[in-house]
């Protein structure tokens, strides 16, 4: 198996994948080995949620001056978006004006690239969130 198959097979890279406690319901993103509520109760016990993807923004800032590496996209906006399962997420909202970002406004998650390891190598996707219609 090559490389870029292998990473594309990884049900985490492409989803987001949380952790749920079955004892207290809470979720973590990233995921968790053990309930921070629950603690030894939760041990082996922590259940895989895949998030629907939708949300609701809860801050946001636009940035204007940024690193080396995204120094092309500014202005661009970062926000904190609740997702519907509860868990909290920090994540770039693109596909829109940053003047169109208000809290409150519903967004969903989408999967960008954001590199590449060389030509033939292996290419790294995130995710960021578009305003939901």
């Amino acid at each position: 198996m090559n490389i870029p198959r292998f990473w594309r097979e990884i049900s985490s890279r492409y989803n987001l994948i949380a952790a749920k406690c079955p004892r207290c319901s809470k979720v973590y993103f990233p995921p968790r080995t053990v309930c921070r509520e629950c603690h030894r109760a939760s041990i082996g016990k922590m259940e895989k949620l895949k998030l629907k993807g939708t949300g609701t923004v809860i801050s946001h800032t636009t940035v204007h001056e940024a690193s080396k590496d995204f120094e092309m996209q500014v202005p661009y906006v970062m926000a904190i978006i609740e997702m519907d399962e509860g868990v909290r997420l920090t994540g770039q909202v693109i596909d829109c004006s940053t003047d169109d970002i208000k809290i409150g406004n519903r967004v969903k998650a989408t999967f960008r690239k954001l590199g590449e390891d060389g030509k033939s190598g292996v290419i790294h996707y995130g995710y960021k969130f578009v305003p939901a219609k």
